[in-house]
């Protein structure tokens, strides 16, 4: 037996999360000792040129130790991203019909109450990263 029909008979419980293209399998897994710990894995599907598709795959392994501080940094870093960006779902934009809809100061209206919303690029200072 090989070891990837190992890995999937120490599967003891999993969860699958589909977002368009992304799939994300959370997978608790049995160490030899028989003590657990979870695989997050995203999958995302490329389709090629010819019609045909293939999917790469990223996995980490979280063990029992860091459970509690990866659920708090977890946490901290989703809160701050709400706080920052809010609830609209990025891929909204990149659909080929999206405008963004400006102000007649030209800030984005879908950040107006946000106090750290973009400026149109004219109030940017051009500086030369050759002085630094």
């Amino acid at each position: 037996m090989n070891n990837n029909d190992m890995m999937e008979k120490e599967e003891i419980f999993s969860k699958v999360l589909r977002a368009g293209r992304r799939t994300y399998f959370f997978d608790v897994r049995a160490t030899k000792a028989d003590d657990y710990y979870l695989t997050i894995t995203e999958s995302k599907k490329f389709t090629n040129d010819d019609g045909s598709f293939h999917y790469k795959k990223h996995k980490i392994y979280i063990y029992k130790e860091d459970f509690s501080e990866f659920k708090s940094i977890l946490a901290e870093m989703t809160d701050y991203i709400i706080q920052e960006k809010g609830d609209e779902v990025i891929s909204e934009r990149h659909q080929k019909d999206f405008k963004k809809e400006y102000d007649q100061d030209g800030y984005n209206n879908a950040n107006a109450n946000n106090e750290n919303a973009h400026k149109p690029a004219e109030s940017f200072t051009d500086i030369d990263f050759d002085d630094i």
